[in-house]
């Protein structure tokens, strides 16, 4: 199975093009989500962005006009070379903030010398979490859900503060390599995909 984001514009494109590969799917709603049977065996599951309930009519199109985003929403992106946050107003980032810190990679040195190494890092990942979190806290006032991503255990660390438990985590996870500008921006359009599952029966 595979898990691709498709923004709202291209949906009819990626509809006609699963169509015409495996011919026209029946259509149902299942589970918050429009699912497709085609008659290959192939399928697809088609979830709303930010991790919204779809419970309209079985038709793909009905669903793309079902894409809306939350008033004001966010993007939290973590990696240990850096963060990256924006807030969303009305389909605009209004603010943002893209950070690099400085974190060793591993070591193959053994004995004391690595303990000390390990700590070291440890120590360097914390500050950079703390600098994600304060600036997390300042860009994101007013909103309510983000959008996460980057390294599960980096997002997570930097949600730990206290002034962000707040916000509420909504879909999808977005795997980004180290944030940059261009990774946010990029993270900011496919926040509003479509997430969509697909399996593609094997030829026989």
């Amino acid at each position: 199975m595979l898990e691709v984001l498709v923004p709202p514009a291209r949906w009819p494109r990626w509809r006609a093009n699963f169509a015409a590969s495996h011919g026209d799917p029946d259509l149902r709603v299942a589970d918050g989500a429009l699912h497709g049977a085609a008659p290959d065996g192939s399928w697809f599951a088609a979830r709303l962005p930010f991790s919204q309930e779809y419970d309209g009519p079985p038709d793909a199109d009905a669903l793309g006009e079902r894409v809306a985003a939350p008033a004001v929403w966010g993007v939290l992106l973590v990696r240990k070379g850096g963060f990256a946050v924006a807030r969303v107003e009305a389909g605009a980032v209004v603010a943002s903030k893209v950070g690099q810190r400085h974190v060793q990679g591993r070591t193959k040195a053994g004995g004391q010398s690595q303990q000390r190494f390990a700590r070291r890092r440890a120590n360097q990942a914390r500050v950079a979490y703390e600098a994600a979190a304060e600036h997390a806290h300042t860009v994101l006032a007013g909103a309510r859900e983000i959008v996460t991503g980057g390294d599960r255990t980096a997002v997570a660390e930097v949600l730990a503060d206290p002034r962000l438990r707040s916000l509420a985590v909504v879909g999808p996870w977005l795997d980004v390599p180290d944030p940059r500008r261009a990774v946010l921006d990029r993270a900011v359009r496919d926040a509003g995909a479509l997430v969509v599952a697909v399996e593609n029966a094997a030829p026989h």
